[in-house]
């Protein structure tokens, strides 16, 4: 790696700053970056600051989640202006710079680097968060299946039915094979191997308080079985809407197997590595 980048590298790694709450949120001061930046006037980088912002509410990100203005401080003149800053406020405050300066170049390369490996943590914990939760739906479709099972759906046709008026009710009124073709799934697979991570944990909670609700209330046979699964998914889709999501207009997400198989072979690439 060239000396210089090294050097910006080191430099604003020393000025980051980690919150003190339990989050411990990396943060920069603006006032300290300026001087890392080549700025020496305080008006100017305000400048770089203001295009920073326009450009973060252009990408549609919340302005304020990225620029929190600092409490001013004073040296016995008036108040200096700061603000808080996150990476990405950085890296736009970088890309919105003076392009003369070297140092604004060197730092648009170390963000752009850095702001990436942010990205790629951040899918990889939310394809985490999607394999977890398609294993809890696996534990809690088996449960609910011996439950009503025991109750008296022991037909295929039943389980099926029982299994639709669910997706039905959540979905408000599109059925499985609708959402399949609509999201391009295949026929033979399952709908919650492409299910968002809200998808799954709705569906999970559905099943896992129809299953409850089945004994507590002693119900029995297809028909009270095949309602309390319905009240609750209307129910979940209700707390869904409520918080502006539209479950039926969710895009299908990538394929869990192919995440789960790509897994397996990083795991024996790292085993083979270890051994070499």
């Amino acid at each position: 790696m060239d000396k210089a980048l090294i050097q910006i590298q080191e430099d604003l790694e020393s000025i980051k700053r980690t919150s003190n709450d339990k989050d411990s949120m990396e943060f920069w001061h603006a006032r300290d970056l300026m001087l890392v930046l080549g700025y020496t006037t305080w008006r100017q980088f305000a400048e770089a600051i203001e295009r920073a912002k326009e450009a973060c509410k252009i990408s549609n990100q919340p302005v304020d989640n990225h620029f929190l203005p600092a409490p001013a401080k004073s040296s016995g003149g008036r108040p200096k202006e700061d603000f808080f800053l996150t990476r990405y406020a950085c890296y736009l405050i970088a890309q919105n710079g003076d392009p003369r300066k070297p140092q604004i170049a060197l730092a648009q390369t170390y963000f752009a680097t850095q702001t990436r490996k942010q990205e790629l943590l951040e899918h990889r914990e939310y394809e985490n968060k999607r394999l977890e939760a398609r294993a809890k739906l696996k534990d809690t479709e088996k449960g609910i299946e011996s439950t009503i099972y025991q109750r008296g759906i022991k037909l295929s046709v039943e389980f099926a039915t029982f299994k639709n008026k669910h997706i039905e009710a959540l979905y408000g009124g599109v059925t499985a094979s609708q959402l399949k073709r609509v999201r391009k799934i295949p026929t033979g697979r399952s709908l919650a191997d492409f299910d968002s991570h809200v998808e799954l944990k709705a569906k999970d909670f559905v099943l896992a308080m129809t299953d409850h609700n089945i004994k507590e209330k002693n119900l029995q046979g297809h028909y009270q079985m095949t309602e309390e699964v319905i009240k609750n998914s209307k129910a979940t889709r209700q707390t869904l809407l409520s918080r502006g999501i539209k479950p039926e207009n969710l895009k299908a997400e990538e394929d869990l197997k192919k995440i789960e198989s790509r897994r397996k072979k990083e795991l024996k690439a790292s085993a083979v590595k270890k051994l070499k």
